[in-house]
Parts: structure tokens; sequence; C-alpha cells
């Protein structure tokens, strides 16, 4: 089978931990044949990690390196811009990590060349990529569970202050555990509903637990087009074993109800279809709900299926299907519409 030969930029961090070892490396369509980073010694590290042979300490020698037919952009949001623009102008294909930039201005400058360049590119958002998310999705459009009226997301984690670390310098983020988290949901849901949001007002406070800059607590609240709404609850200061990750949507016919699946995978899922001639019941009662399912999700990785739909994009000439960077523009409006709100108090038009 042909393969799409990768190089990474940036190869610690999310790279080094899930896009490489479950994504790249374990594609049918993908061969790591590069890496870099600024760090001395850790993209030999790496590559030896890895058995690949080029190693560099800069953009421009990667992308001057003629094996290397895309990138993976794994670097802080701030230096997203340059690095995405280096590797259009050297003629590769890219995966860029989320978000595009830190702000919408220079997220639509990188759309408008990749476009005009031709192209393969998409954003990581890998969530999309879990089976359950996709069953959630056909579940909904197939009208069992009624009208779509409210959703709940939920991704937190314990983020203590590390020295270095770029998603706690506003600068290099762009913000904290809204940005960083949240944006992920924001994307889900949209997915999900099929259904853009339209209106936001969120809260951010930074140093309620963590000693840093950026928001360590941020809840969103939601209203798509549809006339659904939502809430997001986002927190570096929640104890990892202690968060759920749930997924909640509730609609007219029934719900549907999840723990685990938002995250870096695995969790479970169960659908509640109560049939849309449900008369009303004064008494309210509560008990075991008929048309129980539980839905599992069987073995799948999402950065695997993430690196596969864009390398099956590039071998066959495809439209990038899902996380284009139209996609990306999108979710980072929201999310500036977001931070708005919490300065201003007020509700916010995307």
């Amino acid at each position: 089978m042909a393969k799409v030969k990768w190089g990474v930029i940036g190869a610690g961090g999310i790279a080094r931990r899930r896009t490489i070892p479950e994504g790249i490396a374990k594609a049918k369509n993908a061969q790591l044949v590069a890496v870099m980073d600024v760090v001395e010694g850790l993209a030999e590290q790496v590559a030896e990690q890895f058995k690949v042979k080029a190693a560099y300490r800069t953009v421009e020698d990667l992308l001057a390196d003629p094996n290397v037919e895309a990138v993976y952009i794994a670097t802080p949001a701030n230096t997203h811009r340059k690095q995405f623009e280096q590797a259009i102008k050297a003629g590769k294909h890219v995966l860029v990590e989320k978000p595009l930039a830190n702000t919408v201005k220079d997220a639509e400058a990188m759309a408008r060349l990749a476009a005009a360049a031709g192209v393969k590119c998409a954003e990581g958002y890998m969530m999309k990529f879990h089976p359950l998310h996709e069953k959630a999705r056909e579940i909904v459009k197939s009208g069992s569970i009624g009208k779509p009226v409210c959703v709940r997301g939920q991704l937190s984690c314990w983020y203590p202050p590390i020295k270095g670390a770029w998603r706690q310098d506003p600068a290099q983020g762009g913000g904290g555990s809204l940005i960083d988290m949240a944006t992920h949901i924001y994307d889900l849901f949209q997915y999900i509903l099929d259904s853009p949001i339209v209106e936001v007002m969120a809260m951010c406070d930074s140093g309620v637990v963590q000693k840093f800059p950026v928001e360590d607590s941020a809840t969103t609240l939601l209203r798509f087009k549809n006339g659904c709404q939502g809430i997001v609850d986002t927190f570096f200061n929640i104890r990892d074993e202690g968060c759920n990750r749930v997924m909640e949507i509730y609609g007219s016919a029934g719900s549907i109800l999840a723990e685990g699946t938002i995250g870096q995978g695995g969790g479970c899922m169960k659908a509640i279809q109560l049939g849309k001639g449900a008369g009303y019941d004064a008494a309210q009662k509560r008990g075991a709900a008929p048309g129980f399912k539980e839905i599992k999700p069987g073995a799948f990785n999402m950065y695997k299926s993430e690196v596969e739909a864009l390398s099956d994009a590039i071998l066959n000439n495809k439209k990038v299907a899902m996380n284009t960077l139209a996609d990306g523009v999108q979710i980072l409006k929201i999310a500036q519409a977001a931070y708005k709100s919490s300065k201003t108090g007020k509700l916010v038009k995307v």
C-alpha cells in the first residue's frame, strides 16, 4: 500500500505522547520519515525511539527534506501561522494542531493560503473520529431521540504550573482551559448536532487554584442554530481521577449519555429512546427507561483515524472531509466570542 511520508514539527509533547506512536506510526497509509524540535537533543531522541533517520533542529531543514510529503505541526499556537506558511510554500500537505492560530485574522490567512496552493490540510480536532461520537451523530440524525434541546460536555484535568509550559502562557497559547479544551467540545457538538453555534456566554477565571495567568476555570453556555442549548465546562484544577468526562445529549424523545468518550480515548455510551408519543406525567416518575441501549466502541484509535483520513485525501486526491481549516476558523471565532463574553458579562453572537 502506498504511504504518505510524514515529518513532524515539534516532536515533543502531544506528538511524542500520542500522534506519532498512536497515529503516524500505526496508520496503514502513513510513514514517519523525519522529526524536528528546537530543544537540543530532543529530535534525536524521538528519531531513535521511532527508528527514524532524519532529525532536525530547524523547520527550514525539515521542509527541505525531499522525502517529506506532509507535516504535522505540534508547536505552540503562536508559531502556527509562520510554520504553516513555510510548509505550504514548500509544497507540503499539513496537519496542524489546534487552535489554528491565536487570532482569527491569522487563521483566515492560513486557510486562504492553503486553498490557493491546492494542498490538503486539516486541523487536529481528533474527537470526531471516536466511533461513539459518530454513532451519536447517527442517532441524532435519525430523529430517534426527537428534537435535540440540551447538550453538556465536560473535559477537565489537573494541570499545575509547569516551567516552560506554553499552554500556561497567554502569549503562546492564546488562553487557558477554554482555548485548549472547550474548543474540542464546541467542535464535537457542532458535528454531532450538525448545527453551528450562533451565540455564547462564558465565565473564565484564572488563579482559582492554579497560579498562572491563563484561566484555570471556564464554563460556556451555547446556543446552536437549531435551537439547542449547551453547557461546556473545562477546568485545569480538577483531579483527573475525579473527572468522568461526560457527554450528555437530551432530546424531546430520548437521550444519549456517555462517560469517558470526551478526551483521548475509551469510554462507553448509552442511548435512551422513549418514543415521540409519550404523554404528560404529572407524577414525573423516574425509573428504568424503555428503549435503553448500551453501545461500546470496540477497538479504535482517534489519532490513527485522523492521520489515515488526511493521508487518504492526499493519496487519492480527495476533498478533506473533516477538520477542515474553515472549521478551524469558525471554532476560533466561537472561542474569541466566549472570551469577549467573559470580559463583558454579555451574550455574544458568533
